[in-house]
């Protein structure tokens, strides 16, 4: 028997490759998309704070997303869908788009994931774990108070992943 106040909640998150810090999280209910949550995400970073590239499953191949990651100046490693046609090259997040589709289409998926570093991926399937290992249930019932505690979790786990890195250092 499902309880009425039972409901699913979603998180986005986006980390920051090197220190694999959470920068940019969103806290939703269960039917917002992940697509659309990204321009979102990207706000999140002080616009004076270069982001090199956003890493992304195909269900982030939009135009809204392409265009997000191209206004600020950064490489979309977003693989294409696999139907997927050109798209009229009317703007920076389009032509990069098309670059990445005839990639694919030439070389192989396979291939253009290599090249592309698009198993960097990983790393946020990886911090999204660590996420739910803090546990997967909220105690707050009230939306905003959810908020709070997500993002309390976020600033724990920031911190746990701030110690946990380790500094290697060339001997001899």
């Amino acid at each position: 028997m499902a309880h009425q106040w039972l409901t699913w909640r979603k998180i986005h998150i986006g980390i920051d490759e090197k220190t694999l810090e959470i920068r940019a999280a969103e806290f939703t209910i269960s039917n917002v998309g992940d697509a659309p949550m990204l321009p979102e995400l990207l706000d999140q970073i002080p616009p004076d704070q270069e982001t090199g590239s956003v890493t992304a499953d195909g269900a982030f191949d939009t135009r809204k997303c392409h265009d997000a990651i191209a206004a600020r100046s950064a490489t979309a490693i977003v693989p294409p869908r696999k139907n997927a046609k050109p798209w009229k090259p009317d703007s920076p997040g389009a032509i990069a788009r098309n670059e990445a589709l005839r990639a694919s289409k030439r070389f192989g998926r396979t291939i253009w994931r290599r090249w592309s570093g698009y198993h960097r991926r990983s790393r946020v399937e990886t911090k999204m774990h660590c996420v739910n290992l803090l546990g997967q249930r909220l105690t707050a019932r009230d939306f905003d108070r959810q908020v709070a505690e997500f993002q309390v979790r976020v600033a724990v786990l920031n911190g746990f992943t701030a110690l946990g890195i380790p500094v290697t250092e060339a001997v001899g």
